[in-house]
């Protein structure tokens, strides 16, 4: 079965879809973007979603391609057409096609919008989540809007490219002062040696992940102390567990950072109990 991709009005043959040559999105990487999780062909945590997503538009100016209830149902029939029952749909705004020039274009462009969908390879998640995966820290080069989910990233896909041939699942990122702001495509969390669930507070320094935002609940609900405050690689390598979380696969173990065994280097009894717990407090829609 071909894969159906939605650009523009239009739903398109994956191998078929494109954009304007003169996209901003393509030439200044001038838009925004969502992924939401599918399980059982329903959208995880979809409003949460929508909601960063009308944010990040604001953030750098861009008018929504259109009303969010129409969003929705598109987002479904792209779901729906590829047959996804456990995978990604992943929906991206740019300002739209204009003369390539530096400043906004000077007359009202219409924002351009693309929605794919793909299977996750669930068994091969589980496997990570079982047996837990290895970081490496990095210093992070990323630019200081890091709450808006732009599509300029660039500097993510060199520190996961570096993480890859270091033999790592991940990277951490490491700011200027010394700590870790969060991971190349996840956040970042630790768990002390009082037990207590550690992470970076939002702001303009990460990404406020969706995920993250559901985590925090479940760990409330689970009586797990919570502590948002930034901890260095150091930290975390004397940490009791580690973890990263993301929309695709939830909640992945850390039992390496760099050279350093975590724990006892397998995932941890916080990690999973939060795991297992996440499907009662996630949202399908």
């Amino acid at each position: 079965m071909s894969r159906i991709a939605y650009v523009n009005g239009r739903y398109v043959r994956h191998a078929d879809a494109g954009v304007h040559i003169e996209d901003r999105g393509y030439q200044f990487a001038d838009g925004v973007y969502e992924v939401c999780g599918i399980r059982g062909g329903k959208l995880m945590d979809e409003e949460l979603h929508l909601a960063r997503l009308q944010r990040s538009l604001a953030e750098l100016r861009i008018a929504s391609p259109m009303p969010l209830s129409a969003l929705r149902q598109v987002l479904r029939e792209v779901v729906r057409r590829n047959r996804v029952e456990n995978g990604l749909v992943y929906f991206q705004v740019t300002r739209g096609v204009a003369p390539r020039d530096h400043p906004f274009p000077a007359g009202p462009v219409k924002p351009s919008l693309v929605i794919t969908a793909k299977r996750l390879n669930m068994a091969r998640i589980q496997q990570s989540a079982e047996k837990g995966v290895a970081v490496v820290t990095m210093p992070d080069l990323r630019w200081a809007r890091r709450d808006i989910k732009s599509i300029a990233l660039l500097p993510n896909i060199l520190a996961k490219q570096a993480a890859r041939e270091a033999g790592a699942y991940e990277a951490w990122l490491v700011d200027a002062e010394g700590y870790v702001t969060e991971g190349s495509s996840t956040n970042a969390w630790i768990v002390d040696k009082f037990g207590r669930l550690v992470t970076r507070s939002t702001g303009p320094e990460i990404l406020s992940g969706i995920t993250r935002t559901v985590l925090l609940e479940t760990a409330k609900r689970e009586g797990i102390e919570i502590v948002e405050r930034p901890f260095t690689p150091d930290e975390a390598k004397s940490a009791r567990e580690a973890f990263i979380s993301a929309s695709s696969a939830v909640i992945i173990p850390v039992v390496r950072i760099d050279d350093t065994a975590i724990g006892n280097g397998a995932p941890g009894s916080i990690t999973l109990r939060l795991r297992e717990a996440y499907a009662k407090v996630g949202v399908l829609s």
